[in-house]
C-alpha cells in the first residue's frame, strides 16, 4: 500500500536530520513516516546513515559527515594525483588497487556533486516561486476588496 507523497518540505528535513547523525528510529517518529518510507526515500536519496557506515568500517576509518563538500576543483585534484600515481612503476596490488578505488570514487563523488548542486538551484527557485505566487495571490485578494468597497458606494 503506497502512502501520502513525501513534500519537498519532508525532504529537505530528511536530509537535515541524516546530515546530523539522526537514527532512523528518531527520523520516522520527527516526520511521522514508517520505517519503510524512510528507508525507501532514503536510499532514492541516496541518503547514507552515518552509524551504519562507520559501524562497518575499521576504528582507524571512522567517517566524519560534517563540514563542507569538497569542490569539484579537489576532488579533479585527487582525481589527478591518483591518476598521477599509478604511473609509477613496481606498485604492488594492494596500493593499485586503493589507487583505482580513489579514482573511482572521485568520479562518483563529481557526479553527485553536480547532481546535488542542481537539485539544490532548483529547490531554491521553487522557493522564490512558491514565495512569489503567494505575494500575488495577496496582491489579487487586495485588488478584489478594494473593488468590492468601490461599488459597494456606487447608488
Amino acid at each position: 500500500m503506497k502512502g501520502k507523497p513525501w513534500t519537498v518540505e519532508e525532504e529537505r528535513r530528511l536530509r537535515e536530520l541524516v546530515k546530523q547523525g539522526a537514527t532512523v528510529a528518531k527520523i520516522c517518529a520527527e516526520l511521522q513516516k514508517s520505517e519503510g518510507a524512510v528507508r525507501n526515500k532514503m536510499r532514492r536519496l541516496r541518503l547514507v546513515e552515518v552509524d551504519k557506515l562507520n559501524s562497518n568500517l575499521s576504528t582507524s576509518t571512522k567517517l566524519d559527515a560534517e563540514g563542507e563538500l569538497q569542490s569539484v576543483e579537489e576532488a579533479l585534484k585527487l582525481l589527478n594525483a591518483a591518476l598521477n600515481a599509478l604511473k609509477t612503476e613496481g606498485l604492488d596490488k594492494t596500493e593499485i588497487m586503493r589507487l583505482r578505488t580513489i579514482i573511482q570514487g572521485a568520479r562518483i563523488y563529481m557526479s553527485l556533486l553536480a547532481d546535488y548542486v542542481d537539485y539544490k538551484g532548483i529547490e531554491e527557485k521553487l522557493v522564490d516561486l512558491e514565495a512569489k505566487y503567494v505575494r500575488w495571490l495577496k496582491e489579487k485578494k487586495a485588488e478584489g476588496n478594494a473593488a468590492n468597497r468601490d461599488s459597494s458606494f456606487v447608488v
